[in-house]
């Protein structure tokens, strides 16, 4: 899977600015409702339900809340860099300033787990996140994000 299969350009916000989690949650469910047809309040609450049961912030700056959704057809993602880092109740308790939403029809145990597994790999790589945390333009971070996977290590 590629990210480019569940990433747009238009899903890329460049500089979030938002001051508590429940803001990035908020902000990133408008954008992501605009993307897949859903309603802004669904995506909020089932990716606010989600955070209940943990938090998605893996650590080291980097969050990747996610949520099922009955009326999709795809995996789509979401990405959103912040202008400024926020508490995000990570793992490690740093505050996160990357973040990468997504969602993921009901019936998609594998697509789901294999999108979360590529976000996941990608946003491990030290090169990967240095690009993105010095990128300043929605074109830029795509570009990042989308490159093919070989050319990042597995």
């Amino acid at each position: 899977m590629q990210l480019s299969d569940i990433l747009s350009r238009e899903s890329i916000v460049p500089a979030l600015k938002a001051g508590s989690k429940k803001q990035i949650l908020q902000e990133l469910s408008q954008v992501a409702a605009a993307q897949s047809g859903l309603s802004p309040r669904e995506v909020f609450e089932v990716l606010l339900q989600r955070e209940r049961l943990g938090s998605t912030g893996l650590g080291q700056g980097i969050a990747i809340p996610h949520g099922k959704f009955s009326a999709l057809d795809a995996v789509q993602g979401v990405f959103a860099r912040l202008a400024q880092p926020v508490g995000f109740d990570a793992v490690d308790g740093n505050p996160v300033d990357l973040v990468f939403l997504l969602l993921a029809p009901e019936s998609a145990g594998a697509d789901h787990l294999k999108a979360l597994a590529r976000v996941s790999r990608l946003l491990r790589e030290p090169e990967v996140v240095k690009k993105l945390r010095g990128s300043g333009s929605a074109a830029a971070l795509y570009s990042i994000l989308t490159e093919p996977a070989a050319s990042h290590a597995a």
